[in-house]
């Protein structure tokens, strides 16, 4: 190990201070660079300039402004197919939301509205077979998302925080919008009716809604009752995980305000 005077270390300080390159230092005082950028280091911290990494800012902890439709959005998109992962080797939690191709659109709308809402983190996107996860990370996710927990979300209480409902209640449709983006879909159903002794077949468009949890169904359902869209429970082999929107007059209100994925 090299041991430096400390005239040798405070003229380095000096040329620093000039703003003289660490490499042009280490250089002209035959130092290591390493050596060099150490010392700045401590003299930045300890004058209390050290730059350091910048902590985002969170709507809940710190007050930021938070862009409430785009959260109400991405919050239906993390309950219709996303999820919360906190690990100590990623360093944050990190929030995926699991989109298919074969929609971009609503990929780059999901992306949209993440960065809407953590516009100081870095949204990307991973590639999976036939998917793509549209990926952020914030130590803030647990602040903004308080339904996350151990295992899987069908397994736990889904209730909202009292915070989270009023911003609902103020953009339904956006709740609705994010849960049917990520956990349903608009398709065209079909049926056979006798007419004058012949059968015809008939089409029309339905809206479709999937997911194991009571409580997100419950929450989808409410919402929809809070807007005037009429909808059944469809259960299969008795499991009551479907929820479709049939009727004309609320299938036109749900094409207004979703509209089939894109």
């Amino acid at each position: 190990m090299i041991f430096h005077s400390l005239e040798v270390r405070q003229k380095a300080l000096t040329l620093l201070r000039d703003g003289i390159p660490n490499s042009e230092v280490a250089r002209r005082l035959g130092i290591a660079k390493g050596t060099v950028g150490y010392w700045k280091h401590k003299d930045l911290a300890k004058r209390g300039e050290c730059p350091g990494r910048r902590s985002p800012l969170c709507p809940r902890c710190d007050g930021r402004e938070l862009d409430a439709p785009a959260y109400v959005q991405l919050l239906g998109l993390y309950l219709g197919d996303g999820h919360i992962v906190c690990r100590a080797a990623h360093g944050s939690p990190s929030l995926s939301i699991t989109m298919d191709d074969a929609w971009p659109g609503i990929q780059d709308e999901c992306e949209s509205v993440m960065r809407a809402v953590l516009p100081d983190n870095s949204v990307h996107r991973v590639t999976r077979i036939g998917c793509h996860d549209i990926k952020v990370y914030s130590n803030h996710l647990p602040c903004l998302f308080p339904q996350h927990g151990p295992g899987p979300k069908n397994a736990r209480s889904i209730v909202l925080a009292e915070w989270q409902r009023e911003l609902v209640d103020a953009h339904p449709w956006k709740l609705i919008r994010g849960l049917i983006h990520s956990g349903g879909c608009r398709l065209t159903n079909w049926t056979v009716r006798t007419v004058g002794g012949e059968k015809k077949r008939y089409e029309y468009p339905r809206y479709w809604f999937t997911n194991t949890s009571d409580d997100i169904r419950e929450l989808f359902t409410d919402t929809l009752d809070k807007v005037g869209v009429m909808w059944t429970s469809c259960p299969r082999g008795g499991v009551p995980y479907n929820i479709s929107v049939a009727r004309k007059p609320s299938v036109a209100l749900m094409d207004a305000h979703v509209g089939p994925k894109y």
